[in-house]
């Protein structure tokens, strides 16, 4: 047995002793998933789930009380709720699944806490890891050769960068929903026809290349032929939102409603994963990071977050594309059901919620279970290699197989095991 082939078979019998799903479980994993496009929405600062999608009892931040700020909501889904402010999801929750028992035990610092929600590790002094969307990436490369397979609307950061696996794996990004990115954009002084006569100048020097060079110089190549379509009207005319119905934009909301509006057009246009920021436009001050008088406008937050996702969930479904396209909403960490001084509320990574909608998933509305505050996990922990498994067996990725930063076999989800109810 070759080395790496014995790295890999131990890794994979050290997760299966681990793991919190039986085998009988794991037997109903489909071989190929239907998933053909990521949409991650991220909430930076860290949402709080009884606040949202694993509500409990309500608390009283004046007398310290613990428990939900808000009261919530039935929803289609039999013994499922929410809060009160996701009215927009709550008919929508059977296309749904809250992962309620997400967890980790990076709490004290956001940056460390949103590298391992984008990478499933914590950082290490030797290895820059891949993100998840650099990982689906490399795996599952562009739908389309007119389109990247990675973008990122929000601001650039090396938590959401390729890693190891090399520059190619990278993003695209855009901080503007009104127009492409400026790089791509072609400048109204190149017409067309002065378009073709440079890339027929680029074709000639190519031509006239030293052979012996060209491999060496093929990524390079490559890169430019890329940025060539990009540049071009086909890809750019994804950005040009006013071609949509005046009505649904005004489902989709502001800023952030139109950041998932874009989302949904580029997969149209071939785009495999995409980031959507939710953490730019403040309504609050501080965003999901609701310390102290930071969560009297909380439920801003959680309002704008249902109207854009409930609108694309019904806007995906319509054209078609919900079964193919994986929603997945994810945080830093939760919140703990205690208030601080200040009537808000600090950090917790021991429970928290992230969500999964979409996909062609055998959704359950909620998966796993919290105590009576959301406190602790009561039943069917799942960690974050497990979420980042589930995610590639949707998109038809072997989550057991190992990368390699150069010689050194790497898993891809460190011992990840899928949820394997929302396949059966």
């Amino acid at each position: 047995m070759h080395r790496r082939d014995f790295l890999r078979t131990a890794a994979l019998a050290a997760a299966a002793s681990a793991s919190p799903f039986s085998q009988a479980d794991q037997n109903k994993l489909p071989s190929k998933g239907k998933v053909d496009h990521v949409i991650s929405i991220w909430l930076g600062g860290g949402m709080a789930a009884m606040d949202t999608f694993d509500p409990k009892k309500q608390g009283d931040p004046a007398r310290k009380i613990p428990g939900a700020y808000y009261p919530s909501i039935e929803t289609c889904v039999p013994g499922v709720q929410v809060c009160e402010h996701l009215k927009g999801m709550a008919p929508l929750m059977d296309r749904v699944t809250a992962v309620r028992t997400l967890n980790h035990n990076v709490i004290d610092e956001h940056a460390a806490a949103t590298n391992f929600m984008h990478t499933g590790r914590p950082i290490s002094g030797t290895v820059v890891y891949p993100s998840l969307g650099s990982i689906i990436s490399h795996e599952r490369g562009p739908i389309s050769q007119d389109a990247l397979p990675y973008v990122l609307i929000g601001y650039p950061n090396v938590t959401r960068g390729p890693g190891f696996l090399g520059g190619r794996y990278g993003y695209l990004y855009l901080t503007d929903t009104s127009r492409g990115p400026a790089g791509l954009s072609r400048p109204a002084s190149i017409s067309t026809d002065r378009h073709s006569r440079r890339e027929s100048i680029l074709a000639s020097l190519r031509q006239s290349q030293d052979p012996r060079r060209k491999e060496s110089l093929q990524d390079y190549e490559e890169a430019i032929d890329l940025s060539l379509r990009l540049s071009g009207p086909a890809f750019n005319q994804s950005f040009n939102l006013d071609q949509e119905p005046a009505d649904l934009r005004n489902r989709y909301g502001g800023e952030f409603g139109q950041r998932c509006l874009l989302a949904r057009r580029l997969t149209e246009r071939g785009v495999r994963f995409i980031e959507v920021s939710h953490n730019l436009n403040f309504l609050n001050g501080t965003g999901w990071d609701t310390h102290n008088e930071g969560i009297l406008q909380q439920h801003a937050l959680i309002q704008e977050l249902d109207s854009a996702v409930s609108t694309l969930i019904i806007d995906l479904e319509k054209k078609n594309l919900l079964d193919r396209t994986l929603i997945v909403i994810t945080t830093e960490f939760g919140r703990p059901p205690e208030f601080d001084a200040g009537g808000g509320r600090g950090h917790q990574g021991s429970a928290f919620t992230c969500v999964l909608a979409g996909g062609g998933l055998n959704h359950v509305g909620a998966y796993g279970e919290t105590d009576e505050v959301g406190k602790k996990i009561s039943d069917r922990p799942v960690s974050v290699p497990d979420f980042f498994a589930t995610i590639h067996t949707a998109l038809g990725i072997d989550y057991s197989k190992s990368l390699y930063d150069g010689d050194r076999p790497v898993p891809m989800t460190d011992g990840g095991q899928p949820i394997a109810a929302l396949f059966s």
